[in-house]
């Protein structure tokens, strides 16, 4: 194989973006009364932490903890994934063993069709090793093109406190399913992201760019500000399974790096994308309500923020 992946075979059907339905996957998701979107699977609070230097096996058995990918995935089901790519340097990009593991497991699982989806550029996928990733294990990237805003469709959000309309990446809605893949690091406005923050990689990246207002880095107001848009944008749609690469992350100079790596080797798993983040939150020290993000995500009813209530299984791989 070449070592730079020939754009005909890594984009397969990227092509066709524009023509796919707004709505295509009925059991995905469908519109609430009020633009909400709601999606089916297990509300359970459970969070699978597996530890190990074998990535892919620990992916796998995180999977299995919360009943396997059988569960999640039906058979003719059209998957679509949801990987961290922005960066190339290490601890800032999700593993592409773990990318690797999802895929095989969806494909086991019965799944008809399954593609990553992205915003960023074909370079990305390249320098992080995801691309070789997706390639080898048959699946797709649909890569959609910013400057085209009827490729995003428009969600309002009557709940929201500050974004009131979601721009989510109308492809989305071809999929039965979706699976949130992100990697926890640091951020250097929020100082977390995980499962909740990933979600701005799928919404147009000019409302992404309204998040960011004044000195996110450092003035509480506009970081506050940063938390409450990336809250509200998770009401537009929920994923149906969020598995993070809690492998080896940057603890400093988030998100893009290179930062300083913290490495507690964990694969990290789970349907309430509030409990996963705030376990996430404990492998650097901290927890949920000391990141407003999660705390505002707790207050719209996305999920438990106290870990007392959550069903935590950690295991060795």
């Amino acid at each position: 194989m070449a070592d730079k992946l020939r754009r005909r075979d890594f984009i397969k059907g990227s092509a066709a973006i524009g023509l796919s339905a707004l709505c295509g996957g009925a059991a995905l998701a469908s519109a609430g009364r009020k633009g909400r979107v709601v999606f089916p699977g297990a509300e359970d609070a459970v969070v699978a932490a597996v530890r190990g230097d074998n990535y892919l096996l620990s992916t796998q058995r995180a999977v299995d903890i919360l009943g396997g990918m059988a569960k999640f995935v039906s058979k003719g089901a059209r998957v679509a994934i949801l990987p961290n790519s922005q960066s190339r340097h290490p601890g800032a990009f999700t593993k592409p063993e773990i990318v690797r593991a999802t895929i095989q497991m969806c494909r086991q699982a019965g799944a008809k069709e399954v593609n990553c989806l992205s915003w960023l550029p074909e370079k990305y996928w390249e320098a992080s090793g995801l691309g070789r990733a997706v390639l080898e294990e048959g699946a797709g990237l649909k890569v959609v093109d910013l400057k085209d805003e009827t490729l995003f469709k428009s969600i309002p959000l009557p709940k929201g406190k500050v974004l009131k309309e979601a721009r989510i990446m109308s492809c989305l809605f071809d999929y039965d399913i979706w699976i949130n893949l992100p990697i926890m690091k640091d951020h250097a406005g929020n100082k977390f992201t995980g499962t909740l923050k990933n979600l701005m990689g799928l919404n147009l990246a000019a409302v992404n760019r309204s998040f960011h207002t004044g000195d996110f880095q450092t003035k509480p107001d506009d970081v506050q500000h940063l938390d409450q848009c990336i809250a509200d944008l998770n009401l537009a749609v929920k994923p149906t399974l969020c598995i993070v690469d809690a492998t080896e992350f940057i603890t400093t100079n988030g998100p893009f790096g290179p930062g300083q790596l913290a490495a507690p080797r964990r694969v990290v798993a789970g349907v309430d994308r509030v409990a996963v983040d705030s376990y996430c939150t404990t492998l650097l020290g901290m927890k949920g309500e000391d990141i407003v993000m999660i705390k505002r995500g707790y207050e719209h009813g996305l999920g438990e923020i106290d870990l007392k209530k959550v069903k935590i299984r950690e295991e060795e791989a």
